[in-house]
């Protein structure tokens, strides 16, 4: 087991301990009794600009969403950022937790709450008030002490002055209620919690929104309501479309993480452990209400629809709509610091939030190379002392980021990079002022077919004077055992004693595989990317994989990222994909029921295929290889339908003038690496 894994295993333990946290008092405390006679004043700063002083030195398109096309925004002068530490000494000895707390919402639902505050003695909280850092999970507050990163009392915040409040979504933990996974009534629940928060005695009107994962995605769609207040964000890994990101990527459901990962929210929350000092007839009618809520309501019935291709589900519309955060980013007005993963869940809108949000409030992105566990532990943020850029930790970044926006103080977070990301290849931090990188350009390549009995063709710029066809044989297996078991299982596959889930290699035997070499100057690519396949099939559909690596001098190879789509629903509206020196690099997909189109016999049709957006260096004497299967069955399935219409077939992959197959790569060039910088 590498070093990596080891660290992991205490975190990953610490979800089976959970099962047995119990314990605490409460006492009533109701949202509605102690509400306003009227809404509090709301901020309509939607479209709140921020002065920059900065250099404009070019544009660059967004891509656009469900609301809104594609548009051209500024892009900024690269100032040479460097991270800076940043340190404030506790100015508490102890983290004190108070009574826990029950929250009545509006339909009389009871929100059950943990309150931890500033104090200098064991059960002696400080008086006054504090600013507030609010947690909101489904993940069980009474696991909290074992598993911290689930909703977890902060000490390291508290203990530098700020009140921690953790709230059990309704339907989860210790909570009253159904759940419904970000559904309109919990939305409407974060905004009545702000309101009981303001109200108490020990909470100042201050508040900051953090956490990972779930707990992240709560706290972006909490800032889209504009409580006054709230004055910053600090989400972790948090999903921007739940559709396109992992449950539906590619018009495949995801059968690996989302399954476990609704086990996972049932099974914490069929425990409501201190439910019981709370209404302990409210506990004892919990456990049935909340198996048929998972058999019969939300949970079992929303993956069976998905498998089953119910239209509803399976195709993009509202419900993914109302579940897709990234839909109000507009809304958002306050100061908001990203944290993404390249091999994270949610790989590919993380850096989407930085460019919808960026121009318009304070905004940091910071992309290092983890997937989703890792991204909770606060051991795998930053580069380490000897890097040149070596990034603070967890902690730091969000004290820095709460004591200017929440507390007040001056700490020149400000002076702090903009954008930060990990560099596969390079094993470095790279730092920039925009994402995508200012200086990327769109690079066409074209897929040209090895000659002869050689197993790799080759990458160029100009299409093959002549046709070529490659077959590969359509099954749903491949991808079981690659990088993409480890992303897709959230980093627990990964935890595996086998080779083949960190080397490509094995997944990539019966792929068409086309490499580039890096050249002298080596190959930096850094953005989003799109596989554009001219494809047929013997049968009635075709899921399209395709996989970037980097092929070391040895022989193994580096995973840097991967797409998948289904052929069938290749309906791309160009008017929200990404452009990017007139090639289009990133497609939107509409995935909706009546752009369905199954293959007839011997049709050809171009796939767009979206590759999800990484950054990565092949070195000198290195390769870029691109491979192309027909199923990446980690990171998702065809709904049973489109599966049995793409069994037993054939796909041809046709090259060619005629056909031109090609990728379109975001290229930078090396020197803008910082390390390749002359000092």
């Amino acid at each position: 087991m590498s070093d990596k894994h080891k660290r992991l295993v205490p975190w990953v333990l610490s979800l089976a301990v959970a099962i047995s946290g119990c314990g605490g008092e409460s006492s009533d405390s109701s949202a509605a009794d102690k509400a306003p006679t009227s809404e509090p004043e709301v901020s309509d700063e939607s479209s709140l600009q921020i002065p920059d002083a900065r250099e404009v030195v070019g544009q660059s398109m967004t891509l656009g969403n469900r609301q809104s096309v594609s548009r051209l925004v500024d892009v900024y002068a690269d100032e040479g950022k460097q991270w800076q530490p940043y340190e404030r000494a506790p100015e508490y000895t102890h983290a004190v937790a108070i009574e826990n707390q029950t929250i009545t919402m509006s339909d009389g639902t009871q929100l059950f709450a943990k309150v931890t505050l500033p104090g200098f003695g064991a059960g002696e909280p400080a008086e006054g008030s504090f600013p507030v850092v609010l947690t909101q999970t489904s993940y069980n507050t009474s696991f909290g002490q074992f598993a911290p990163q689930m909703g977890g009392a902060n000490e390291f915040l508290i203990k530098r002055g700020y009140a921690h409040v953790v709230v059990d979504v309704r339907g989860t933990g210790n909570s009253g209620g159904s759940w419904g996974a970000f559904d309109e009534r919990e939305q409407q629940d974060y905004l009545e919690v702000l309101n009981w928060i303001v109200q108490q005695d020990w909470a100042q009107d201050r508040i900051g929104l953090e956490g990972i994962s779930y707990l992240g995605i709560t706290s972006v769609l909490t800032a889209q309501h504009n409580h006054p207040a709230v004055k910053a964000a600090f989400p972790i890994v948090p999903i921007g479309d739940g559709y396109r990101d992992i449950v539906f990527t590619g018009g495949n459901v995801n059968a690996t993480f989302i399954p476990l990962w609704l086990g996972m929210v049932t099974g914490f929350g069929l425990i409501p452990a201190e439910m019981a000092t709370v209404d302990p007839e409210a506990a004892l009618k919990a456990l049935p209400e909340r198996l048929y809520g998972a058999l019969a309501g939300f949970q079992v019935p929303t993956i069976v629809k998905a498998l089953a291709g119910e239209p509803e589900t399976a195709y993009d519309g509202d419900f993914w709509a109302i579940r897709s955060p990234l839909e109000g980013a507009d809304k958002i007005n306050v100061p908001t610091f990203i944290v993404g993963g390249l091999f994270d869940l949610f790989q590919r809108s993380e850096p989407l939030w930085f460019e919808q949000l960026n121009g318009r409030v304070d905004t940091k992105l910071l992309i290092g190379p983890w997937n989703h566990i890792e991204a909770a532990g606060v051991e795998f943020l930053g580069g380490g002392e000897a890097s040149q850029h070596a990034v603070p930790d967890l902690d730091t970044l969000r004290l820095q980021w709460f004591d200017e926006y929440v507390m007040g103080l001056d700490t020149d977070v400000q002076k702090q990079p903009d954008v930060t990301q990990y560099v596969l290849g390079l094993d470095e931090y790279d730092t920039t002022s925009h994402w995508p990188h200012p200086d990327m350009q769109a690079d066409r390549f074209y897929l040209s077919p090895a000659e002869g009995f050689a197993a790799v063709g080759q990458l160029q710029p100009q299409a093959p004077e002549e046709a070529e066809n490659t077959l590969v044989a359509q099954h749903l297996l491949n991808g079981l055992c690659s990088s993409s078991l480890d992303q897709w299982t959230a980093g627990l596959g990964g935890m595996l004693p086998l080779p083949c889930a960190q080397d490509n290699s094995f997944a990539e035997l019966a792929a068409a595989k086309y490499e580039l070499p890096a050249g002298e100057e080596g190959l930096y690519l850094n953005g989003p990317m799109q596989a554009d396949l001219w494809v047929s099939t013997t049968a009635k559909d075709v899921q399209v994989s395709v996989r970037l690596d980097i092929v070391n001098p040895n022989g193994t190879t580096t995973p840097v990222t991967n797409g998948l789509m289904t052929a069938g629903l290749n309906s791309v509206d160009e008017t929200r994909s990404r452009f990017v020196n007139g090639e289009m690099i990133q497609p939107w997909h509409t995935f909706r029921l009546d752009d369905v189109q199954p293959y007839e016999p011997g049709e050809v049709r171009k796939v767009s295929v979206e590759i999800f957006a990484s950054s990565a260096y092949v070195p000198p004497g290195s390769s870029l290889r691109v491979s192309v299967n027909t199923s990446n069955i980690a990171q998702g399935l065809p709904p049973l339908l489109t599966a049995l219409n793409s069994l037993l077939g054939v796909m041809t992959l046709h090259t060619g003038p005629e056909t031109p197959s090609s990728v379109v790569l975001p290229v930078v060039p090396s020197a803008k690496l910082d390390s390749m910088q002359a000092p």
